[in-house]
Formats: structure tokens, C-alpha cells, sequence
């Protein structure tokens, strides 16, 4: 096990140090929520239409927009991995005696990070726009646990697709394809109760839906969960397991 921390850590370590020399792409990243909340949110906030019990749309929206902003930002990590394979940079990694799943774990974990600086983007417009944040140490902890393992299951997804297509326009191509579907098939901008019945099964089957779920309840004040927090965490926690164990056997055949 301390053999396997370790190569879990050394593979997280040069991601985070990658993201370190060149952070302009979490920068770039940080622009969609901005303009989600301060445009998207301050005029759909006027639509009296969407029940939203007794929350404010743009409270409601807040969590949303978060999940929003990591599933877009993770979703296309896998892209990384094919250039790595291009520059010979895989091939070297995979005659270590490092176990594969400690490879993907770590890029799961670096990812995890680059959620929390997404997270604390949206936070910061979030108080900009008088959003009713929830401070409570409790709810904070379950928001950076959220966001962590939200990033570390979209990171490990892009990585299995990444795996399987193996070229980066391909890839690119099935992540756009991906994105907006995932997105609008949850509860991150509407509640579930306005779905039609088939909407309705494939978000409560969409990983996202519990990821704004638990976002929802810990991170606004008043919020509510459709799910209790710790239903959403399992089937999360599920996903990641099931996602991590699959990259992990398709990994070395991405260097073929």
C-alpha cells in the first residue's frame, strides 16, 4: 500500500507541476461559469416559471454551475494523455513497475485539484452575484470532497474514452458530443420534477445529477437534496470506482 501511494502521488505531483508552468488553461476554464452566473443566471433569475421551492434561481443555479464547471473542465483531460503518448511519454511510463491503476488514480487526484481552483472561481462570482453561500465547516468540507470526486470521475471518463478512440480529433469530436448532453440531462439548471419521464430516468442514471445533488444541499443556504447526501456520495463513489478500474485495464493499450 505505501508502494502504491507513493506512485499515486509521483503521478499526481508532475500533473500538478504541468498545470503550475502553463495555468492560462484554468484561466481560460474560468471564464464559462463567469459568464453562467453573471449573464445566463441574473436573466433566467426573472423567470418565474422554474419552482424552485423557496430558493432564488440563481441560489438554485450556483451548485449547478459548479458541477457544470467541472465536468467541462475535466471532461477533456484525456486529450493530455494522447499527446503524452505522441511525445513517447507513456511508453516510458508503462515499463515502470508502477501499478496502472496508481497511474490513473494520480491523474484522477491532479485533476481533483483543478477542481477546487474551478471551484473557488465560481464561490468567488457566486458572492459577487449575492448568492446565499453556506459557510458552515461542514458544508464546505462536503463541497471540496464533492468537487473532488466529481473531477476525479469526468478526469477518469475522459481518460477511458481517450483510451478507446486513441486520436485527439476523434476525441475532441466525442467530447463535444458528450458535454452538452451530460449537462442538460441533470438538475444543474431545472429541477427534475419539470423532466418528462424518459429525461427524468437518464438524469437519475447521469453521474452529474448526484454530483449537483450533494453540491445543492451543502452549498447553499436552505438548499435541499433530492437524494440524501450520503445515497449521492455512494453512487459517485461507485461510479469512480467502475470508471477507475476500466481505464486502468484500457491504459497500456493506448500506447498501441
Amino acid at each position: 500500500m505505501r508502494a502504491y501511494a507513493i506512485e499515486t502521488a509521483a503521478v499526481a505531483d508532475a500533473e500538478v507541476r504541468k498545470l503550475m508552468r502553463d495555468p492560462t488553461e484554468l484561466m481560460s476554464r474560468a471564464v464559462q461559469p463567469v459568464l453562467w452566473l453573471a449573464i445566463f443566471g441574473q436573466v433566467f433569475s426573472q423567470v418565474r416559471g422554474i419552482p424552485t421551492g423557496s430558493l432564488r434561481y440563481l441560489d438554485f443555479m450556483a451548485p449547478g454551475i459548479l458541477a457544470q464547471s467541472i465536468l467541462f473542465s475535466a471532461i477533456f483531460y484525456g486529450i493530455s494523455v494522447i499527446w503524452e503518448r505522441d511525445l513517447g511519454i507513456v511508453h516510458k511510463i508503462l515499463v515502470t513497475p508502477a501499478h496502472r491503476s496508481a497511474l490513473v488514480l494520480g491523474k484522477a487526484i491532479a485533476s481533483g485539484l483543478r477542481g477546487l481552483v474551478q471551484a473557488v472561481v465560481v464561490y468567488g462570482v457566486a458572492v459577487a452575484t449575492d448568492v446565499d453561500i453556506q459557510w458552515t465547516p461542514a458544508g464546505v468540507l462536503t463541497v471540496v470532497l464533492a468537487v473532488v470526486l466529481g473531477s476525479c470521475i469526468f478526469s477518469t471518463f475522459s481518460l477511458v474514452i481517450a483510451c478507446i478512440v486513441k486520436t485527439r480529433e476523434r476525441f475532441m469530436g466525442i467530447g463535444q458530443v458528450l458535454t452538452m448532453p451530460l449537462f442538460f440531462a441533470s438538475n444543474a439548471i431545472y429541477p427534475l420534477d419539470l423532466m418528462p419521464g424518459w429525461l427524468r430516468t437518464v438524469a437519475l442514471a447521469n453521474p452529474l445529477t448526484y454530483l449537483v445533488d450533494v453540491l445543492r444541499g451543502a452549498m447553499i443556504v436552505g438548499g435541499t437534496s433530492v437524494h440524501a447526501w450520503t445515497t449521492s456520495f455512494a453512487v459517485l463513489l461507485g461510479v469512480f470506482l467502475a470508471l477507475l478500474a476500466l481505464a486502468a485495464h484500457l491504459y497500456p493499450g493506448l500506447a498501441r
